[in-house]
């Protein structure tokens, strides 16, 4: 009789087991489809942690302080336990925080980019966010008032025009000026080392580049951020006082895997390596494939007929009304290409020559993104991209020198 007992209770227990196991996998796989997390384990990376998931560095550090965190949903902490968003871990820990910044895209990463966001309240801590985009790109007095430190945490992608870190400039600017420290939580750059693309002029600043570097500048933010300094790129040379929680076990030569997609349209590894070669096309009549499930894999335009693919954009999350909206473009599909390394100018090129009308081609835009006047008069010419490659070299050679002081990892 006891061993029937015993019999029944080790199935019931292994039919809890199972059910609790079915259970939870569903829910780990609506997070999935959510897009909140999607459970890149470490050991996929390598062992690779973040500067996030060193809390035991950086905790310390906040205690008894206001806080101020300027993140995203790339923000994201991997504990023995579970993987949570910073701001939840932070508030879990007892750690003060007093307001949350937001860059381009939002707090949650869902708006277009070029979108004005408003200032809001996070629904699941009820804590203010403040956003650091439009008009208020560099966060004013008023708002870095009783708060004794901020927290920097954003997922960058490696290129110039990647607005995160010219958010991280403003946020470095601000806090320099009102003597608050910040903490920066570095992540890999899933570009790497690679450095690529002409430097910008800086009689071109803007917002989508705001300092004398490639467009693949090859470095992580926290790397990034010790240049910002070094150089006294801020206004009037001030400096700020930075600490960066490296990441460990990394070198930039290991591959790496994006926990969570960087901004609505920078879906997968595919678009953040071909981004900084398609992103040219944001400044011209070519689409790169906003308003498909294929951003920043795929390009086309009505100009374009003679080319073997064809899509048709529609309004999506991230693009609410995308350039040629309801209109058929034709181009090419790059969704199932091998891995490039540095910029690819050949689509560009291609799609020049191939438009049924080159005056329209170019925007002012363009101009805007490359850093320089000089790449759209080289495509005009008719130079191959090898010549243009070439004029970049120079630039290049002298920005390696100049940035190896704040490098923090083996290549």
């Amino acid at each position: 009789m006891i061993n029937k007992m015993k019999f029944k209770n080790t199935l019931l227990f292994a039919a809890i087991t199972l059910i609790s196991f079915g259970i939870w996998n569903c829910h780990a796989k609506k997070s999935e489809i959510k897009g909140i997390y999607t459970f890149v384990s470490q050991s996929k990376n390598g062992g690779i942690k973040t500067g996030a998931d060193d809390y035991a560095t950086y905790l310390p550090m906040l205690k008894d302080k206001k806080v101020g965190v300027l993140t995203n949903q790339t923000g994201i902490v991997t504990t023995d336990k579970e993987t949570v968003h910073l701001v939840d871990f932070l508030v879990s820990q007892k750690i003060k925080i007093q307001k949350i910044f937001a860059p381009e895209h939002g707090f949650r990463g869902t708006a277009d980019a070029g979108e004005l966001i408003k200032d809001g309240k996070d629904t699941k801590t009820g804590l203010p966010i403040i956003s650091l985009y439009g008009n208020n790109k560099k966060p004013s007095k008023e708002q870095l008032k009783n708060i004794d430190i901020i927290v920097f945490d954003l997922q960058d992608v490696g290129a110039r025009f990647y607005t995160y870190i010219s958010s991280l400039h403003y946020l470095m600017e601000a806090c320099a000026e009102q003597n608050i420290p910040v903490i920066i939580l570095d992540r890999p750059n899933p570009n790497g080392s690679t450095v690529d693309g002409p430097v910008l002029e800086m009689e071109y600043k803007s917002f989508v580049g705001m300092h004398p570097i490639p467009v693949l500048h090859g470095m992580t933010i926290g790397e990034y951020a010790q240049m910002i300094n070094g150089e006294k790129w801020l206004a009037k040379g001030v400096q700020c006082d930075i600490t960066v929680i490296k990441c460990l076990n990394y070198q930039k030569s290991m591959p790496y895997n994006l926990p969570v997609k960087p901004s609505p349209n920078l879906p997968n590894d595919q678009s953040i390596n071909l981004y900084a070669s398609l992103c040219f096309f944001e400044g011209t009549n070519v689409s790169c494939g906003r308003g498909t499930d294929k951003q920043f894999q795929i390009y086309g335009s009505p100009f374009l007929k003679n080319m073997p693919y064809s899509f048709t954009p529609k309004p999506n999350e991230g693009a609410k009304d995308p350039m040629h909206n309801g209109k058929k473009c034709f181009g090419e599909d790059l969704s199932k290409i091998e891995k490039i390394d540095g910029i690819q100018l050949k689509w560009l090129l291609k799609a020049y020559k191939e438009s049924s009308g080159k005056e329209k081609f170019f925007i002012n835009f363009f101009t805007t993104l490359a850093g320089t006047k000089q790449l759209q008069q080289q495509i005009e010419k008719g130079m191959t991209e090898a010549e243009i490659k070439k004029t970049w070299q120079n630039g290049i050679e002298k920005f390696k020198q100049r940035r190896s002081p704040y490098l923090l990892y083996k290549s």
